[in-house]
C-alpha cells in the first residue's frame, strides 16, 4: 500500500513533479493557438500549415494516450513519465529551432507522443504514491495547480510571442523538464501494475492514429480537389473500420468495444464529441479572429480568453457538487446551450471590437457553460461503467474529446470557405469566422438535445471523479484508478 504523506518533504516533491509534468502538456495545448498568426508570418506559410501545427500535436496525443497509460502500468509509471517529459522537452526544443513549417509540424507530432506518455502518468503517480488518507487532497492540489497553469498559459504565451518571440512558447518547456526530471528520479517512488501481462495493442493504436491522420489530411487538403485527397479520405475510413475490427477480435484491445454496451456511456461520449468539436474549433479560430480582425496583440488575445479558464478553475468543484444533488441531465442540457450562446455572442467581435462590450460577455457566457457541463460529464462517464473500468472509460472519453477537436480544426476552415491565405485578410477571415461560430453553436445545441434525450440520473452508489477542480479547456479531466464513493 502507498504510504507517502502529503505533508512530508517527499510528498511535496512528488506533487511538484506531477504538476510540472502535466503543466508542460497543458500549456502547449492552449498557448500555441495564440502564437499562430506570428508563426504564419515568420515562416511565410498558409492556413493549412497552421492547422497542422495544432493538429499534429492533437493527432499523436489523442491516438496514443490510452497506450501511454498502459505502458506506465506495465513498465513503471515513473519511468514512462520521465521518458515522456524528456521526449516532450526534446520535441519542444526542435519546435523552437524549426527553420520551416514542415519541421515544426513534425516536431509537434513528436511532442504529442511525449504528451501521451506523461499526461496519464502524472495523476497515476499521485494515486500510486500517496497514503489513501491523503490521496484525495493530493489530487485536489494537483488539479488545482494544473488549473492555475492553464489560466496562466494564454497570458504567458501572449507575452512571449509579443516579446522574445513565438519560439519561446516551445523553448520554455526545456528548463521545466530540466527541473522536473531530477526531482522525479530522486523523490518519486516507482510503481506499476503487476497484473498487466497481456500484449500491447500496438496495431490498434497505429490504426486509430492512422485513421485520424488520413481523415485530417483529407479535410485540410480538400480545397485542392485532387484525386490524392479523395483516395486519402477513403483510406482513412478504411483504417477506421479496420481499427474497429481489430479491437473487436483482440483478446486485450486498447479500446474494448463492449464498454459501449452501456447506452449512457455511448450517449455521453457522443455529447463529448459535439461539445469538444465546437470548443476545439472555437479556441483555434478565436485567437486568430482577435489578432487578425480585431487588431489585438498576442498578449491581448491570450488575456481576452482568460476568463473562461478562470471560471472553470473557481467554479468547477461547485458545479460538480450541484450535479451530484440534482443529477447530470439538467447540467448537461443547459451547459452546452450556454456555451452555444457564448459562441453566438462572438459574432459581435469584429474590427476594432471593444473588449468589455463585445469580447468579455461572450467568454463569460461560454465559461459559465463549460463550468456547468464539464464536471457532470466526467461524473456520468465514470458512473456509466463498472468501477474496475472507470479509468479506461475516462481515457476513452478524454481521447474522444481530443479527436473531436482535431477533426473540427481540420473541417471548419473547409466548411466555412476559408482560403489558404484567409488569415492574412481581415475581411475574409471575419466572414468565415462568423459562419464557423454558427456551426459551433449548432454542434453544442445538438449535444444539449442529445443529453436531454439520453442522460439519466446516476445510481446512488457509483464511481465519483477525483479531479474536482478543472481548468483545462481542450479535454475533460483524465481520471486514473478511482475510488468508490456514495454520491450525496
Amino acid at each position: 500500500m502507498p504510504d507517502v504523506r502529503l505533508a512530508s518533504p517527499q510528498g511535496k516533491w512528488i506533487l511538484l513533479t506531477t504538476v510540472l509534468g502535466s503543466s508542460m502538456a497543458m500549456l502547449d495545448s492552449t498557448v500555441v493557438n495564440v502564437a499562430l498568426p506570428r508563426i504564419g508570418r515568420d515562416l511565410d506559410t498558409d492556413l493549412a500549415a497552421l492547422q497542422w501545427t495544432v493538429n499534429a500535436y492533437m493527432l499523436t496525443l489523442a491516438g496514443l494516450i490510452l497506450l501511454g497509460g498502459s505502458l506506465g502500468d506495465r513498465y513503471g509509471r515513473r519511468r514512462v513519465f520521465v521518458i515522456g517529459v524528456i521526449w516532450f522537452a526534446a520535441a519542444s526544443l526542435l519546435c523552437g529551432l524549426a527553420p520551416n513549417a514542415g519541421v515544426l509540424i513534425a516536431a509537434r507530432a513528436l511532442q504529442g507522443i511525449g504528451g501521451a506518455l506523461l499526461t496519464p502518468g502524472s495523476l497515476a503517480l499521485i494515486q500510486a504514491s500517496f497514503h489513501p488518507d491523503d490521496r484525495s487532497r493530493a489530487v485536489g492540489l494537483w488539479s488545482g495547480f494544473g488549473g492555475v497553469g492553464a489560466a496562466v498559459g494564454p497570458f504567458l504565451g501572449g507575452w512571449l510571442v509579443d516579446g522574445p518571440g513565438w519560439r519561446w512558447v516551445f523553448l520554455l518547456n526545456v528548463p521545466l523538464a530540466v527541473l522536473c526530471v531530477p526531482v522525479a528520479l530522486r523523490h518519486v517512488p516507482e510503481s506499476g501494475d503487476g497484473t498487466k501481462h497481456g500484449r500491447f495493442d500496438v496495431l490498434g493504436a497505429a490504426l486509430g492514429a492512422l485513421s485520424l491522420a488520413l481523415v485530417t489530411y483529407a479535410l485540410i487538403e480538400a480545397p485542392t480537389g485532387s484525386f490524392a485527397v479523395a483516395l486519402t479520405a477513403i483510406l482513412g475510413v478504411a483504417a477506421g473500420i479496420a481499427f474497429v475490427v481489430v479491437e473487436k477480435r483482440r483478446p486485450d484491445p486498447m479500446m474494448p468495444l463492449d464498454i459501449f454496451a452501456s447506452r449512457q456511456f455511448t450517449a455521453v461520449n457522443l455529447v463529448t464529441l459535439c461539445v469538444y468539436a465546437a470548443l476545439g474549433g472555437f479556441f483555434f479560430l478565436a485567437a486568430l479572429q482577435l489578432q487578425v480582425v480585431s487588431g489585438y496583440s498576442a498578449l491581448g488575445a491570450g488575456t481576452a480568453l482568460l476568463p473562461t479558464t478562470v471560471l472553470m478553475l473557481l467554479l468547477s468543484a461547485r458545479s460538480g457538487a450541484l450535479a451530484d444533488r440534482i443529477g447530470p441531465r439538467i447540467p448537461l442540457t443547459v451547459g452546452p446551450l450556454l456555451s452555444a450562446a457564448g459562441m453566438l455572442l462572438m459574432l459581435r467581435v469584429g474590427p476594432d471590437a471593444s473588449y468589455v462590450a463585445d469580447v468579455l460577455p461572450a467568454v463569460l457566457v461560454l465559461g459559465l457553460g463549460l463550468v456547468t457541463l464539464v464536471a457532470p460529464l466526467t461524473a456520468t462517464v465514470l458512473a456509466s461503467v463498472d468501477v474496475a473500468r472507470a479509468g479506461l472509460a475516462s481515457g476513452i472519453n478524454n481521447a474522444a474529446a481530443r479527436a473531436a477537436g482535431l477533426v473540427a480544426v481540420a473541417a471548419l476552415p473547409l466548411l466555412t470557405g476559408m482560403g489558404e491565405d484567409a488569415y492574412r485578410s481581415p475581411a475574409a477571415f471575419d466572414d468565415s469566422f462568423d459562419r464557423a461560430m454558427t456551426l459551433c453553436a449548432g454542434l453544442l445545441t445538438a449535444g444539449s438535445i442529445l443529453a436531454f434525450a439520453t442522460v439519466r440520473r446516476l445510481p446512488p452508489d457509483c464511481t465519483h471523479p477525483e479531479c474536482h477542480t478543472h481548468g483545462g479547456i481542450t479535454a475533460p479531466p483524465l481520471e486514473g484508478r478511482p475510488t468508490r464513493r456514495r454520491l450525496s
